[in-house]
C-alpha cells in the first residue's frame, strides 16, 4: 500500500512518516523542506496547493494522509481561514484523480468548550479560527468522500507530549528553555485536565488508524483519559531532568480551554486489537 503524507516535515508528519516506514510501508512524504524527513520515504518538495493534477504529481497513492496545515499553535491566525479553501482543492483534486482513501488530521478544538469524554457524535462548537476551520474542512471533506464512495477518517488528535525542541507545544518550548539555561518557566494555573498522549504513541495510533478501512469516520487520537496539565508538565520535568520550575500564575487560563476533556478510544483500541491481535 502506498501512502502519501502532506506536511511530512512538520513536528506530528515526520514521525508518522518514520513509523510508517518501520512497518515496511510505501510512504511518498511531501512539504516545503525535506530537513526532518526520514530519507527511507519517497519525497517530493513542492506546494501541494498549486499542483494542477496532484494524484498524478505524488505519484498516485492509495492513501492520503493530509497532516498540512500551518498555525496550527497560533488558534487566532487568519491564515486557518484564508487556507481553508486551498485545502479542500486539494483534497477535492485528489478525490477526483482516483485516490481511494482520505485521512485528514483534526483536533479536539474543533469541538469547543466541553467537559467529559468526546466521541464521534459529540456537538461540535468551536471557538478559535483553528476550530472553526478544522471543523468546516472536516464537514466538507466528509462530504465529498460520501459523494464519491471514498473511504473517510478524520483522526481527531488532543494533546501530545514530546521532548524534541522542535514543536511548538508547551513541552517543546520546556526544551528549549531548559537548553537556553532558563530556570523558570512562566505558566498558567495547570488546573485543566486534559487528554494526553505520548508522541511515540501517537504516531503508532495514527499508522494503525490510516493501515485499515473498517473504522472509519471520526477516530480519537488519544489515550482516554484525564490528567491534570500541571501533574504532566511536571512530570514530564522529571522524567527529562531538567533544572526548571514552573512560575505557577504568570498566564491566564484561555477562555475557551475546557476544565475536563478527553476522548473516548474505544474506536483506536479497536483497531489496535485487531491489528496486533491481543487484548489491550
Amino acid at each position: 500500500m502506498k501512502i502519501l503524507i502532506t506536511g511530512a516535515n512538520g513536528y506530528l508528519g515526520k514521525g508518522v512518516v518514520k513509523q510508517l516506514l518501520n512497518e515496511n510501508y510505501n510512504v511518498i512524504a511531501t512539504d516545503f523542506k525535506d530537513n526532518f524527513i526520514d530519507k527511507r520515504a519517497t519525497i517530493v518538495i513542492g506546494d501541494i496547493f498549486s499542483m494542477e493534477n496532484p494524484y498524478q504529481t505524488l505519484g498516485e497513492p492509495d492513501v492520503l494522509l493530509h497532516m498540512a496545515w500551518r498555525d496550527g499553535f497560533v488558534h487566532g491566525s487568519e491564515n486557518h481561514i484564508n487556507d481553508l479553501p486551498n485545502h479542500m482543492s486539494f483534497i477535492s483534486k485528489m478525490i477526483k484523480g482516483g485516490i481511494k482513501q482520505v485521512a485528514v488530521m483534526g483536533s479536539m478544538h474543533e469541538v469547543g468548550f466541553f467537559e467529559g469524554s468526546i466521541n464521534e457524535n459529540t456537538p461540535c462548537n468551536p471557538q478559535s479560527l483553528y476550530g472553526i476551520s478544522k471543523n468546516a474542512l472536516r464537514r466538507i471533506v466528509e462530504l465529498e468522500c460520501m459523494n464519491n464512495n471514498i473511504t473517510f477518517q478524520w483522526l481527531r488528535g488532543f494533546y501530545i507530549v514530546g521532548n524534541t525542541e522542535d514543536g511548538c507545544s508547551i513541552f517543546s518550548k520546556i526544551v528549549q528553555a531548559s537548553k537556553a539555561g532558563k530556570k523558570e518557566f512562566p505558566f498558567t494555573q495547570g488546573l485543566n485536565q486534559f487528554d494526553f498522549l505520548d508522541y511515540e504513541c501517537f504516531c503508532e495510533r495514527v499508522a494503525s488508524a490510516v493501515e485499515q478501512t473498517e473504522v472509519t469516520g471520526i477516530i480519537n487520537i488519544c489515550c482516554g483519559r484525564p490528567e491534570r496539565l500541571s501533574d504532566r508538565v511536571e512530570r514530564f520535568i522529571k522524567e527529562n531532568g531538567f533544572d526548571i520550575k514552573l512560575k505557577y500564575g504568570a498566564f491566564p487560563d484561555r477562555p475557551y480551554d475546557s476544565k475536563a476533556i478527553w476522548g473516548d478510544d474505544s474506536k483506536i483500541q479497536a483497531i489496535e486489537k485487531k491489528k496486533y491481535n491481543v487484548n489491550i
